[in-house]
Formats: C-alpha cells, structure tokens, sequence
C-alpha cells in the first residue's frame, strides 16, 4: 500500500525535492480555487450569484490553476527567476478574486478572506518589496471591482458601503506588508545562521578527517581508508602497497631551527609529495614526521619506484624559513599487502623495512 502511494506520488509530484515541494504549494492553492468555487457555487444556490457567469469564472480557474500545476511539473518554470511562479499565481488568482467580488453580490463579504489567504500565500517565498507590489495590486484590482459596481449595481453595491471595503483593505495591506518583512528579515536570519552551522560543521568534519598541519589526511582517516582498500583487494584479487616514510634527523631541524622550522619543513613536503604522487595514491600524516603512504592497486616493483621518486624530489627540495634554507632528506620502508595479511602487520613489515633504511645510512628505500 505505502509503495503504491509513494509510486502515485512520484508520478504526480515528480522525484526532485524542489519541485515536489514546488508541486505541493501549487496543488494546496489549487485546492484553495476549488473551495472558492465551492463557496461561488452556493452563492449561485442560495440566489445571490448569476449561475452562467460562475461557472465561466470557475472554468478559467480550474484551467489557470491546472495550466501552472502543468508547467511546473514539466520542468519549464526552471528556466524563470523564480521557479515557484509565485507571483504570477497570486496575481491570477487575485484577479479572479476581483471577477468573483463583481459577481458574489451579498455574499461578496466572503472573497475578503480568500484575499488575505492568497497574499499570506506569498509572505513565506516572497520579498517584503514584491508583497507591497500584490499588496497594491489587490487594492487596485479589488478597489477598481468595487467602484465599476457601485455604478453598474448601485442598489446591491451600495457606494458608501463599497468604500467602507475599500477602507478594510486599505488598512488590512499595510499589515500584510509590515508582516511579510518581518518574516523576510527572519528567514534571511534563519539563513545566516544556516549557513554558519553548515560551514561549522564542514570545519569539525575537515578536523575530524585532515591534519590541520599539513592538510594530508590523519591517521584515524586512513585507517579507514585502508580497510576500505584492503576489502576491496578481497573482493577483486587486487593488490596495494603500504609505505612508512620518515624526515631524517628531524629532530636536530627542531632543536636548531626551532619548532616553525619544523613545521614548515613538513608543510612544504607534504605539498611536494602530493604534486608528484598518482590522483588514487593517499598520504597520511602518520605521527611526528612519519607518514604513511597507500598506493591502491599497485605491485612492490611499481610502489619502491613512485616512493624513490618521492624521495628524490624531497632530496632536492629546499624550504626556506626565515630567510633561511633547510635541507631535508627521508627514509621508506615499502611493502606489499599479502592476502589473509591484517594491516597492522603489513605496516609493521613497512616499519621493519624502514629502520632498515636507517641503518643503511638514511636517504633510502627498502622494500620488504
């Protein structure tokens, strides 16, 4: 039952959220045309309202409405400004609000409300300055319906009373105006801070996944990222190729330039090592001055050459800090995933492999 009702739905409403939601506002003022044709129609029962005239009005909104509902659900009301048609549905039913005063006689005190319903209708998509211009616009087209039938029907539309309508919603507009900026300042406010918690939350999960030094990313977010890799090697047959890399005698840059020389000295390498590594390889500020390095779908032969290629550039890199140069060289261990292998023991064979490096005199790969 629900999939049936879901499916009539998308049918009906279409599968973009916009303008489901677009289709919606247009149906429930569709059904708002249809309960003022109703409430015409017991006017035309009730002796009040001529019954051809009506059902002509009732006819041109049914189409109206329908004709809007139609554009919108084809996708042509994208190409406008505003892909509601907002106002040009308030202005069509406004006017056949007017045509219905001219023709609701004694029941004519009835449209007021469906008036003031149309025009809140816009408050919640409009600007405070378009609702002034349907707020005048109702008072010109209603003001002009009163004073052509206070001449054409004066014993019905007596004037005096005409102008005391007129009077009501020369007041009531105003009202509508005063409100619908109040509610525009409140959405733009709404909006602000929308766009305050979005960016907000942008930043936590940026934190969450990078390493604010050097925007590689973190150590909990490529663990995740090799366990995805890892899964998918299980399913396919593939292979990937892990490396433990490290800036040699880190520590002595600190301890003799200071720690912002430090810093720079890994800001500057991780930017030099994501210009010559592949788009699917991934560096991960590890801890300190050590990386880890993934090399997706990638034998031990392929992987050693990309590191020694890392290790080159890093080798004829200089960093200035100060106005000072810092030279810097690094050690790599490199392996390959073996099948059934977990990943803590394969970085640990890529550890293995990189005190190995050290060993050998630093400013080496070795591959275990």
């Amino acid at each position: 039952m629900n999939a049936a009702l879901a499916s009539l739905a998308d049918r009906w409403l279409g599968t973009d959220p916009k303008q489901r939601v677009r289709l919606a506002r247009c149906g429930l003022a569709c059904a708002l045309m249809l309960y003022s044709i109703a409430s015409m129609g017991y006017f035309v029962w009730a002796g009040m309202a001529p019954g051809w005239p009506v059902a002509g009005l009732a006819l041109v909104a049914v189409a109206g409405m329908a004709g809007f509902f139609v554009v919108i659900r084809s996708g042509a009301n994208l190409r406008f400004a505003d892909p509601s048609l907002t106002m040009p549905q308030m202005v069509f039913a406004l006017a056949v609000g007017a045509v219905a005063y001219t023709l609701a006689g004694r029941g004519r005190g009835a449209v007021f409300p469906i008036m003031m319903v149309v025009l809140m209708f816009g408050l919640y998509s409009l600007s405070p300055r378009q609702v002034r211009w349907m707020s005048l616009a109702a008072l010109a087209l209603f003001g002009g319906a009163m004073a052509l039938m206070a001449m054409v029907s004066p014993r019905i539309y007596r004037p005096e009373v005409e102008f005391a309508h007129f009077l009501v919603i020369a007041i009531m507009l105003p009202a509508v105006s005063m409100l619908a900026g109040q509610l525009s300042r409140l959405r733009d406010r709404l909006r602000r801070q929308k766009a305050e918690l979005q960016e907000a939350l942008a930043r936590i999960q940026d934190l969450a996944l990078r390493d604010e030094l050097t925007g590689l990313a973190n150590r909990r977010h490529m663990q995740g990222l090799i366990d995805l890799e890892r899964e998918r090697c299980v399913r396919t047959g593939g292979s990937f190729c892990l490396a433990v890399i490290d800036i040699d005698r880190f520590k002595r840059i600190n301890d003799t330039h200071g720690h912002p020389a430090g810093d720079a000295v890994l800001r500057d390498f991780a930017r030099e090592a994501l210009s010559c590594l592949r788009g699917g390889d991934v560096l991960a500020r590890w801890g300190g001055e050590e990386f880890l390095l993934m090399l997706p779908d990638t034998r031990l032969t392929l992987a050693r050459l990309g590191v020694e290629r890392l290790r080159t550039r890093a080798a004829a890199l200089t960093v200035l800090h100060e106005s000072t140069p810092l030279a810097f060289t690094l050690s790599a261990g490199v392996v390959e995933h073996l099948a059934g292998e977990s990943v803590v023991d394969s970085i640990a064979r890529a550890d293995r492999a990189l005190y190995q490096a050290k060993q050998q005199g630093r400013n080496k790969v070795v591959s275990g």
